[in-house]
């Protein structure tokens, strides 16, 4: 009895639960917690911190868009007339060099084996005369109408087919002022022809000063004083399962005084020509430069100057035992924590800016892959400028703590 007696308060001994650990919320690593201290302790260095890193972020997200955005202008009219093969005069720099091939080349072309189609495509310069006086010079581009490559694309008022009238052409609205037009129908001259704006497209504009004014093959040949067989570039396509090398070291072989190129070679090439060997390419990479310099030394002189009024504290932390590797993470900490800032201010900013330029002469291109790129690059930054900092907080003797 006295053990039966006992088995239920032995029962309820054992079962009883025991005290579970207390859930809230997760802290954070105490060298997390001092970095965030040291860094928001001072709030007017803090300020110029992030508005160094956010004004370095702006600038190289903005050069690097436009670097971009003209590499993507040099080749737009290769990428907008797509073809396997080109078929371009001996020496041509890129597609807004033009000069006239001497006409026989569509149909050698098209005898080659492996050849499906050859379409002619004249680019010239040209004199458009504004109505109300004053000239100024135009890039003049002919395509066939009936071709499923015909330019212009982006036609927001008016249609590709009215530039199959005579006397009719197409241009960007952004070129409006320089042209000195305003409206569909409106009439100018264009190497001494009167000519009528029966097509307008949008954001189709060209890497240099110069508008693209689109017009019809044979128009474009009677404007610009061609042959009736004559143009710039011949567009090849080439058959399914043709080799491109075999076809074009064959169509090379029946051209010897022409150059036969890819589309990627074609494009390269002018991309080349105008970013690289007229030093426009090398003009955005120094403005890059700068914004990458300034930003080092904004938050270098930073984390230092917060290493420096720290140096007690830093100290201690020594004496009691902490190591060097410790005391790094906290300012590696730092400099991560006011990029990320940085960072996220600075894109908020250029991506305005990106926004802001759509439909202005200025093209501005950001890409995921860019993004990405600029974020490494500014918390690399932030790193590489930690080091003025590491290498005060390595030299620290922790006797000084004992010494005040």
């Amino acid at each position: 009895m006295e053990l039966a007696a006992s088995a239920p308060t032995f029962a309820k001994t054992r079962t009883a639960p025991s005290p579970r650990p207390r859930q809230g919320k997760r802290t954070l690593p105490m060298v997390v917690k001092l970095a965030y201290r040291n860094l928001f302790h001072d709030r007017l260095s803090f300020f110029v911190t992030v508005v160094g890193i956010m004004f370095s972020v702006v600038l190289v997200a903005v050069q690097s868009g436009i670097y971009l955005g003209s590499a993507n202008k040099i080749a737009a009219i290769i990428d907008a007339a797509p073809a396997d093969l080109w078929v371009v005069p001996l020496g041509t720099k890129s597609y807004d060099d033009p000069s006239f091939l001497s006409g026989r080349e569509r149909y050698m072309a098209l005898s080659a084996p492996g050849v499906a189609d050859s379409e002619d495509m004249l680019v010239s310069f040209a004199r458009w005369r504004k109505p109300l006086g004053g000239e100024t010079t135009v890039l003049l581009i002919g395509t066939a109408g009936d071709s499923p490559k015909a330019l212009p694309l982006n036609i927001t008022d008016g249609s590709r087919d009215a530039l199959e009238a005579p006397n009719t052409v197409a241009i960007d609205r952004s070129y409006f002022n320089d042209l000195g037009v305003s409206q569909l129908d409106d009439r100018a001259e264009l190497n001494g022809s009167t000519v009528k704006l029966v097509a307008i497209t949008k954001r189709v504009r060209s890497f240099t000063t110069l508008p693209f004014v689109f017009t019809s093959l044979e128009e474009s040949r009677r404007l610009a004083g061609a042959n009736q067989d004559q143009a710039s570039y011949q567009r090849v396509t080439l058959l399914p399962g043709a080799d491109i090398e075999t076809v074009r070291k064959e169509i090379e072989r029946r051209l010897p005084d022409t150059e036969v190129l890819t589309q990627a070679q074609f494009r390269t090439r002018s991309q080349d020509y105008w970013l690289k060997q007229t030093g426009a390419g090398a003009a955005l990479d120094a403005g890059k430069l700068l914004g990458l310099i300034v930003g080092i030394v904004i938050v270098a002189q930073t984390l230092y100057s917060s290493t420096k009024d720290h140096i007690n504290e830093f100290a201690t932390l020594r004496a009691l035992g902490a190591g060097a590797g410790y005391i790094v993470k906290v300012i590696l900490i730092q400099a991560i924590l006011s990029g990320l800032i940085g960072y996220v201010l600075g894109m908020s900013l250029a991506l305005i800016a990106i926004q802001a330029a759509q439909d202005t002469k200025l093209t501005i291109i950001m890409t995921m892959p860019l993004a990405v790129q600029l974020f490494a690059i500014t918390i690399g930054m932030c790193i590489f400028a930690a080091t003025s900092a590491i290498i005060k907080v390595v030299r620290i003797d922790p006797a000084v703590v004992f010494s005040r």
